[in-house]
């Protein structure tokens, strides 16, 4: 018996294997055509989640944000007519001072030195930094 039931479960197996290696003959059936629908798209619900209840935990109520924030205006700060025309500058002692023009009226400026609120800050021979008004501009030599 038990002799039967090892003949039977080979002679499966060996049936399986068979039948996997023996080619079959399919018989090809034609493609229909197929067409395509364009699908309609929805569009999609949104929304938005407005949390202003008390937090369980704290036992507090969220903080409410200001919208507007109050705009500052920078008041105009007019341009003053300065050019820089000149410089002499001593190697040895670091001492420059620069030929510059303000409003019209020729000036002898060395760093640090205030005219009429302007400010020389720093200068070189191809160029001086001022400060009027808050404003600081930087000023190429005129040629």
């Amino acid at each position: 018996m038990l002799l039967g039931v090892v003949l039977m479960i080979w002679g499966i197996i060996g049936v399986k294997i068979f039948s996997a290696l023996s080619p079959n003959k399919q018989e090809n059936t034609p493609i229909k055509d197929v067409t395509f629908t364009k699908v309609t798209t929805l569009k999609r619900d949104t929304f938005s989640i407005v949390a202003d209840y008390r937090d369980p935990f704290l036992g507090t109520l969220p903080k409410k944000k200001s919208s507007k924030k109050p705009i500052i205006k920078k008041k105009e700060v007019q341009k003053r007519n300065v050019t820089y025309t000149g410089s002499i500058i001593d190697n040895n002692s670091k001492n420059s001072v620069f030929f510059v023009t303000i409003e019209g009226q020729q000036l002898l400026l060395k760093n640090g030195q205030t005219h009429e609120g302007v400010t020389l800050l720093k200068g070189t021979a191809k160029s001086i930094r001022i400060r009027y008004s808050g404003v600081i501009e930087t000023i190429q030599l005129q040629q």
